[in-house]
């Protein structure tokens, strides 16, 4: 029987975050009721629980999340309680004209998970039908959870026409960065280099199939040849940005993951090289496509439910909520070295 209480951390404003006892939400029509199975932090919820806040307050964040299905709300086929299911954040409004032309992402009324509605670090969680994704029989919980920063890298990788045989460069080895240069050496390419400050992200760099991981741009650029045809830049700060387009090789493809907080400055001769080099510069922002959530997803799921993608050598914390409010801030300082941290709200 679900309980009336459940545990979550919740966010009454930037650095307030008490974990505490609230009511369990009821699945309204086309609504299911998910017992949280776990919940991934992204880069994203630090500056928004520490500095920046959400939408609205107080809120419960968390949006890199799996669940079992608890209880099916009217109207509410094609799953049973029990079933294990991954959840896109973002919750589209189908109605708008990106949404009909399958450009989810674009969407112009969204929701989201963790920043507008509800989110995932708590113990159970109230999701729309529509934003379930059924897992592959014998994927791991933690694994299904990872599933946002897998397809974020591969729907990025999409956009720049990756190819056999091409020489790739991942700015930042944060989850989507390992991600990234999975999916590469997936797709055969011939060189994948990381650079990221943190030597043990680079060691996790290496084992995810890099061919080389380096700390400084020099290093990169010893590396670049002519430059790298697909540069993926995931550590969103503004000298990284500059960096990204600055190694990109003649007709390559750049392509931007992270949200800077600062502005972002190309110098003139990065300007004049990716203009000269007719280099492409691509957004990115999430991971959707039609039909809704996307090959993207569908794909990530089918891959870390085969063993192809690696997930488990990136998490470096597993914990219960109870030491959510304490981490954050220790993320926040980066006093402590970290890859991907998972909450374990139902955790026995």
């Amino acid at each position: 029987m679900t309980p009336a209480t459940m545990t979550a951390a919740v966010m009454h404003a930037p650095g307030d975050i008490r974990v505490t006892e609230v009511p369990v939400a009821t699945p309204g029509p086309g609504e299911v009721l998910l017992k949280v199975a776990a919940c991934g932090v992204c880069g994203s919820d630090i500056p928004r629980m520490l500095r920046n806040g959400g939408y609205v307050m107080p809120i419960i964040c968390g949006h890199e999340f799996s669940g079992w299905v608890e209880q099916l709300g009217e109207g509410v086929t094609g799953f049973a309680v029990g079933d294990l299911v991954s959840v896109p954040p973002l919750i589209p409004c189908q109605r708008c004209d990106f949404c009909l032309m399958g450009e989810f992402g674009l969407c112009e009324d969204y929701d989201y998970f963790g920043s507008r509605s509800d989110g995932a670090y708590a113990q159970y969680v109230v999701s729309p039908v529509g934003n379930l994704l059924a897992m592959p029989a014998g994927i791991d919980p933690r694994a299904a959870a990872m599933l946002d920063p897998a397809a974020i890298a591969l729907h990025a990788l999409w956009k720049t026409g990756l190819r056999t045989g091409h020489r790739v460069l991942v700015v930042g080895a944060g989850p989507i960065g390992l991600f990234a240069v999975q999916w590469a050496k997936l797709a055969g390419a011939s060189q994948i280099v990381t650079i990221d400050l943190s030597e043990e992200k680079s060691a996790m760099a290496l084992e995810a199939g890099a061919t080389a991981a380096v700390q400084t741009h020099a290093e990169a650029k010893a590396l670049a040849g002519r430059g790298y045809d697909v540069v993926l830049e995931s550590a969103g700060v503004p000298v990284t940005a500059d960096m990204a387009a600055n190694l990109t090789g003649p007709l390559g493809h750049a392509v931007f993951v992270g949200i800077p907080h600062a502005p972002v400055e190309l110098s003139k001769e990065t300007w004049n090289r990716f203009m000269r080099l007719e280099i492409t510069l691509h957004g990115s922002w999430n991971s959707f496509s039609a039909p809704f959530p996307g090959a993207e997803w569908r794909t990530s799921a089918d891959k870390l439910a085969s063993g192809e993608l690696k997930w488990e050598f990136m998490i470096t914390h597993e914990l219960p909520l109870s030491k959510l409010p304490a981490m954050m801030t220790t993320l926040g300082d980066r006093s402590e070295h970290s890859s991907k941290v998972i909450f374990v709200p139902n955790a026995h």
